[in-house]
């Protein structure tokens, strides 16, 4: 991924909003909180013809006893590890302060182009008042004062900031890539299963509920294939959602699984399958998402040769009429059947997207409904004529009749199960829909 930006600075300068402001969308949550940034967030953004990628950091902090703190330090550094150009946002409300002084010092042994950004300088005053951050002494650049909220000086700093670009870079890495999501109560794993399949600390994981606030997009590869995992926050319950942040930590991961194409839904495995995650699984299937269970903390079970059948059978009476969606069983910290997970995702993703061709589709789907044809209604036969597949980002098939106002869902049930029966649509919603022949 080439032309990468990092945005870095001590907690609450407005780095999140400049994030925002570069992406063109409310990516990143904004909040007057200190520290509400953690992971390392993505976004894409173009400025000139000029396409790049936009990383937000966590505020910089040292000497805190905060138990996240000395883990943002590790995702900041990362972030600078891998930018291009590094944006050294303060804040001119508060002028220089200690922590902008420790943070320059851990920039002055980078050797990338490093601009810094007196961010809210919403007025002349403040503007005149940005020339003491020249006393910072990290940058070959002039001090840019911007005003992130409003975009103000957001120009002029991009002018000089893409001459460090040396293509054009593309608009958009992720366009046509799978895109994954884990989606889940509070500290269930989703974390700590990403960490453990790209092998490095991606999301930041504690034993503490809500760790994770921003939606976390990682590009993985897996026997050749690329696709886009994203760590999501914890989905609670509406009524014990109390803190802003944690509603809009709720609205991005519910954003993220309208973006998906997959979503893996991860179960705590001491508690099962709750209200909660149910649904999650509905909202999937409301939005026609590919969707798969991954029962995780299984080595926390006490388990025999006929524990995981029970508790299959047991999810699968709780799924209903959605039996099609497949289950399996992982260990993040065993590192059990994490692989296969990520398979099993790959192979809805699969099945999402199959296209069986007409004549195929004919050649078995008539045969099945000439075996049981659809029930007469007040003395009026249905006949199937033929059947296509829509040209849809899901499955969807046509089924062209004569009487199709008159056909109930307990048939279209039977023809969902024979399409699910003769061809791979395991973890995928099917829709069938009736046009007059």
């Amino acid at each position: 991924m080439a032309n990468i930006v990092a945005i870095v600075g001590r907690p609450n300068v407005g780095k999140s909003t400049l994030f925002n402001r570069l992406v063109e969308e409310r990516k990143a949550i904004e909040d007057n909180m200190s520290g509400v940034t953690r992971d390392r967030h993505y976004g894409h953004a173009q400025w000139a013809g000029k396409f790049f990628s936009v990383i937000d950091t966590g505020g910089y902090v040292t000497g805190s006893d905060d138990m996240y703190e000395a883990e943002i330090r590790k995702q900041v550094k990362l972030a600078i590890e891998e930018a291009d150009v590094i944006l050294f946002i303060v804040d001119c409300h508060t002028g220089l302060t200690d922590l902008d002084s420790e943070f320059a010092k851990e920039l002055r042994s980078s050797k990338k182009p490093i601009y810094v950004v007196a961010n809210k300088a919403d007025n002349m005053e403040k503007s005149f008042a940005a020339h003491e951050f020249y006393a910072l002494g990290v940058s070959d650049f002039e001090v840019y004062p911007i005003a992130s909220a409003s975009g103000s000086g957001t120009g002029e700093l991009l002018d000089e900031m893409i001459k460090h670009f040396e293509d054009e870079g593309i608009e958009d890495p992720d366009a046509d890539t799978p895109k994954i999501s884990i989606l889940g109560r509070p500290n269930v794993g989703k974390s700590s299963f990403l960490n453990a399949l790209i092998g490095k600390d991606r999301s930041i994981v504690t034993d503490e509920a809500g760790t994770t606030r921003d939606s976390i997009h990682t590009r993985y590869q897996l026997f050749g294939q690329d696709f886009i995992i994203t760590d999501t926050a914890g989905i609670r319950k509406k009524s014990k959602v109390t803190e802003d942040v944690e509603f809009y930590s709720v609205m991005r991961s519910l954003r993220t699984l309208e973006e998906s194409d997959v979503v893996m839904v991860m179960v705590d495995a001491t508690r099962g399958l709750e209200s909660q995650d149910m649904n999650l699984i509905s909202l999937a299937i409301k939005n026609n998402k590919g969707v798969m269970i991954m029962v995780n903390k299984w080595d926390l079970i006490e388990k025999d040769h006929k524990t995981m059948g029970k508790i299959k059978d047991d999810m699968m009476e709780k799924l209903g009429e959605n039996k099609w969606i497949p289950i399996i069983f992982t260990s993040v910290v065993e590192k059990q059947r994490i692989f296969q997970a990520i398979e099993l995702a790959v192979k809805v993703y699969e099945n999402k997207t199959r296209r069986i061709s007409t004549s195929k589709l004919n050649d078995v789907m008539l045969a099945e409904i000439e075996r049981y044809p659809p029930p007469a209604w007040k003395g009026k036969y249905i006949k199937i004529k033929y059947t296509t597949q829509l040209p849809t980002r899901n499955p969807v098939f046509a089924f062209f009749c004569n009487l199709p106002q008159y056909i109930k869902s307990p048939y279209t049930r039977y023809l969902e199960n024979r399409l699910r029966e003769n061809f791979d649509f395991e973890g995928v919603p099917v829709k069938i829909i009736y046009k007059n022949k």
